[in-house]
């Protein structure tokens, strides 16, 4: 009976400790907000310049002191080749020029380097903050899973392997990726696409769970970011279209319906080239708009804080309880969505991949 009230008391005690963290954030938000309310809050730019891409790696705000990585940038412009430290340009709020070039803070090109003269944008191949969560999430992976790799080829050695760690925690999920997913949506031809799904799916899922993680080096909206997203559905077309069969360009080309529909206009033809297009499109579409509407959410609720906060501290903090509740939803829910959107981008690649796989019907 003492041990069951004991662990009563105890599990109370860390709600009531959870209960008066939260207090204390809320109180905390409230009070840095109001002291930020003589400034005017500008809620889209605190929004897109948190997702958005960047010269510098932005850490935190110490008083005025802004601390940040600041990344190479590499531009080619009329000046010829020229590489230089981001914090030569300055920070955002105070930015300044430099042998030629700035970062404008307006117009079309805002939170870009262009050049002073022309105002128009050089050829830009600078190492931003998602290039460097990209490299961070690559490292990663070859990490985790070469580690893995060198326990299997002790495995072999022995002929005994008991798997721990990160092993023991994969391998039922790669197994299960593997034989109820991949195997049956591709067909007889699963091995040769195993590795690249299998991939995509992992790289999208740390990159998610990355890209929640408000500390370093997370932070970074790599998979809400439309050009990456677009990349790994332009590789699961060209897979595809590449190893696509006879069959498959057969049934697009000369599809199996009335000859009406086919000829003399080539209605079905174009509806079915419509569609290798419409596949990738999807991909592209379906991972960056979750990604990038869940970080939008979380942002804009915080936001709504300090917004409240302006017009006076009683309703910041009546706001604050129920944003901060809110944020806390909402990341959980992002949590489940890290997972989903990396499930259903590699279930849909494979399915795409397992339809150009088909043979002739004899």
């Amino acid at each position: 009976m003492s041990q069951s009230i004991n662990k009563t008391m105890g599990q109370t005690g860390k709600v009531l400790f959870i209960a008066l963290l939260c207090i204390l954030g809320v109180v905390g938000i409230v009070a840095f907000a109001s002291s930020e309310t003589k400034k005017d809050l500008d809620l889209k730019e605190m929004v897109f310049g948190h997702i958005g891409d960047a010269y510098n790696w932005h850490i935190t705000t110490v008083g005025e002191t802004h601390i940040s990585i600041p990344l190479p940038c590499i531009v080619y412009g009329e000046n010829g080749l020229n590489v230089f430290c981001a914090s030569r340009l300055g920070h955002e709020g105070h930015y300044k020029e430099y042998n030629g070039y700035k970062i404008a803070e307006e117009g079309d090109n805002a939170g870009k380097i262009i050049e002073v003269s022309t105002g128009q944008r050089p050829v830009d191949l600078s190492i931003t903050k998602n290039v460097v969560s990209l490299l961070i999430s690559c490292a990663l992976l070859l990490i985790i899973f070469l580690s893995i790799a060198k326990k299997y080829n002790k495995c072999k050695e022995t002929g005994y392997c008991k798997p721990t760690g990160l092993q023991a925690i994969l391998e039922p999920l790669i197994v299960s990726l593997h034989d109820d997913i991949i195997k049956p949506s591709v067909g007889k031809n699963y091995k040769k696409f195993s590795a690249y799904l299998l991939t995509v799916f992992f790289f999208i899922f740390l990159n998610n769970v990355l890209g929640i993680i408000p500390i370093f080096p997370g932070g970074a909206n790599l998979t809400g970011n439309i050009a990456v997203t677009l990349v790994l559905a332009v590789l699961t077309f060209l897979l595809t279209n590449i190893f696509g069969t006879k069959a498959y360009w057969k049934d697009i080309f000369w599809p199996h319906v009335p000859i009406g529909l086919k000829l003399p206009i080539p209605i079905m033809q174009f509806i079915e080239i419509l569609g290798i297009f419409t596949k990738p499109i999807a991909l592209c579409i379906r991972l960056f708009a979750n990604m990038f509407a869940g970080h939008v959410m979380v942002l804009v609720l915080i936001g709504l804080i300090f917004v409240f906060s302006q017009m006076s501290v009683v309703a910041g903090l009546g706001v604050s309880v129920i944003s901060v509740l809110l944020v806390v939803f909402m990341s959980l829910l992002e949590c489940l969505v890290c997972f989903i959107q990396a499930y259903v981008f590699m279930t849909l690649s494979a399915l795409f991949i397992g339809m150009a796989q088909v043979e002739e019907e004899e």
